[in-house]
């Protein structure tokens, strides 16, 4: 009989039932650990813009209103695929959903990389993305943001996604740390 590893398994992946069950190695959990890291960082830096854009664009005039923008991106989409898009408070919703899962994503890129340039990352990501979010809608045909005035809107949209990017990068750093021991 073959000795068990600490996981409960033999050599050839059988438990003592004799079933056989996946190996969970060091270098699979070291993945999962890494997916957990860029997700969370991601989720962050989505929430650091979504937080931003929603609380001050309720209490400033000339705040960002990308949640308009995304609405309007939604239902143009929904309705070149031939589908009906929602409308009110749950298009509103929708358009939340996709922004945070998309964001997330994006912002999740910042660990791509060494955790030591992940604040230059986090602030290339949150500057392109913010001037993306200004330059893009028109050429988009999404239009302009209600209330947009110049220069108040486009610097605060620009801020918003360094935010979310630089957000991003200091938590990736801090659990990469962390994870590390180094810190």
């Amino acid at each position: 009989m073959t000795e068990e590893s600490h996981t409960g398994q033999n050599e050839v992946g059988q438990n003592a039932t004799g079933l056989h069950t996946p190996r969970v190695t060091t270098e699979r959990l070291r993945r999962f650990a890494r997916w957990q890291l860029l997700l969370v960082s991601g989720v962050v830096g989505a929430l650091t813009v979504t937080l931003l854009n929603e609380s001050v664009r309720r209490v400033v005039p000339h705040a960002p209103r990308m949640d308009v923008i995304g609405e309007r991106a939604l239902s143009r989409t929904l309705d070149a695929a031939g589908l009906k898009p929602p409308r009110g408070k749950a298009l509103y919703r929708w358009t939340m959903l996709g922004d945070l899962v998309s964001n997330s994503l994006y912002y999740a890129l910042v660990g791509l990389g060494s955790p030591a340039g992940a604040l230059p990352r986090g602030g290339a990501l949150g500057l392109a993305a913010g001037l993306g979010a200004v330059v893009l809608p028109r050429p988009l045909g999404l239009g302009r943001q209600p209330n947009e005035q110049s220069p108040v809107t486009p610097l605060l949209t620009v801020a918003w996604y360094l935010a979310g990017g630089l957000s991003a990068a200091a938590v990736y750093r801090s659990m990469s740390r962390a994870e590390t021991g180094n810190g």
